[in-house]
């Protein structure tokens, strides 16, 4: 979803605006500043420079685009053969993890590859050249090792069998200039004109947690977190000399249990094992029995639970000002529990990987959810899970959210569309 208001970025000079840098398609060759990069370019692919009126670049862009002989839900075709030019990428090794890679040649190109950057030759006069796959519509890009020997294929898939296209103008963006810096922002830049949702950082302001020291709770605790620990935590680290300003609840503080146990107030806490959690869904917005039944220690208060426990925490400790907690998705690691009174309606649905995400490495979060499916609030329904979580977390003096297990976009096949997501920290306010 496009942010609000999102103005255009004319009036924002780019850094560089080189009149001597170029990129361009020539004869079956990608040039940049006139030095093959890409040869054998197949005769499918097209090239359009980012309009005059976005861009002050002088062309030293621009984005490729191919046409397929039949509409489909996933193509992969080349973009060109890649011989002897160092790169440096980043990549998908798990389907919700990104790394570094490196290589010289077509074949050393890792699949679901994000971006590359080919090197530079101060003696030649070849510049940087950035290679960014983009989103097009409901379809997303990615690059790999080509089916040809040393090319380089571009990967565009809807993640579902019922969107189909065949033509694309901008399933990658390329960018050149002499420095790397400055060929990462001007490249940002021109992108978030083109696609129009996002912001560049310049553009932003940041939230208060980025300039606080912050615990999360995970490795100290895993499941079995709960608010004596918490707390005890926090003071270990005040007593230290590092008072955390942010604290994150990970995993653990919410009611959910698996398919074959009944439904309870205080759902399960058979679920002590790092990867068993991904066989539960979630059966209720409010915290389970561990934090529900905290009872506050300052003595003139009754208060309990996850309210009560966030205002001694705050209390307690001064320096803390920002307490967040994490959660799925699709609300738990296996979604809604279907027919739970209270939640909203729900359906299991059989999980698929696609074949780009097929090539990540096979990790239990996958696999799990593979095995029992993820229980999915219909789109058009989807403002009652988020509004019934958040409106409670607000209640209870929750100031953010850390959003997980966006891998399932990847995992529905026939129902989402994939798209190019991380975990995301996000403000309740």
């Amino acid at each position: 979803m496009a942010p609000p208001d999102l103005t255009p970025l004319q009036e924002t000079p780019l850094l560089d605006a080189n009149p001597h840098l170029s990129i361009k398609l020539e004869a079956s060759t990608f040039l940049a500043n006139g030095h093959p990069i890409l040869t054998h370019v197949p005769p499918n692919i097209t090239t359009a420079t980012p309009p005059s009126h976005h861009s002050s670049t002088n062309s030293v862009g621009c984005f490729v685009g191919f046409e397929a002989d039949e509409a489909r839900s996933r193509h992969v075709t080349s973009i060109g053969k890649l011989r002897g030019i160092r790169f440096t990428s980043i990549f998908r090794f798990k389907v919700w993890w990104s790394t570094h890679w490196s290589g010289s040649n077509g074949r050393d190109v890792e699949h679901e590859t994000q971006m590359m950057i080919l090197e530079n030759d101060v003696v030649k006069g070849r510049p940087y050249v950035l290679l960014f796959p983009l989103l097009e519509g409901p379809f997303r890009a990615s690059l790999q090792p080509g089916l040809r020997e040393d090319h380089v294929d571009v990967c565009m898939e809807s993640g579902s069998e019922r969107v189909t296209e065949s033509r694309f103008a901008s399933a990658l963006y390329m960018h050149v200039n002499d420095d790397p810096f400055t060929l990462m922002d001007e490249a940002v830049r021109e992108i978030r004109v083109h696609l129009g949702t996002f912001r560049v950082m310049e553009e932003k302001t940041p939230p208060g947690i980025v300039d606080k020291f912050g615990w999360c709770t995970w490795d100290a605790f895993y499941l079995r977190v709960h608010p004596e620990g918490v707390r005890e935590g926090v003071k270990g680290l005040v007593e230290g000399g590092c008072p955390p300003g942010l604290v994150i609840i990970d995993d653990g503080w919410q009611t959910f249990c698996r398919d074959d146990e009944t439904v309870t107030d205080g759902g399960s806490l058979n679920c002590s094992v790092p990867g068993e959690q991904m066989k539960n869904r979630l059966i209720k917005f409010e915290e389970n029995c561990k934090f529900k039944e905290y009872r506050s220690r300052r003595v003139v208060s009754n208060e309990v639970g996850m309210g009560a426990f966030v205002r001694d925490l705050k209390e307690e400790f001064s320096a803390l000002e920002y307490v967040y907690v994490w959660h799925a998705f699709c609300g738990y690691w296996g979604g809604i529990r279907p027919n739970v009174p209270g939640m909203p309606d729900s359906t299991v649905v059989a999980t698929k990987l696609s074949p780009g995400a097929e090539m990540t490495m096979t990790d239990q979060a996958v696999v799990k959810l593979m095995e029992i499916g993820v229980g999915l609030v219909a789109p058009h329904e989807a403002h009652r899970l988020y509004d019934g979580l958040y409106s409670h977390l607000q209640s209870v003096g929750i100031d953010g959210v850390k959003m997980d297990v966006t891998q399932v976009l990847f995992m529905n096949y026939n129902l989402f569309f994939s798209s190019n997501l991380l975990p995301l920290l996000l403000l309740l306010s």
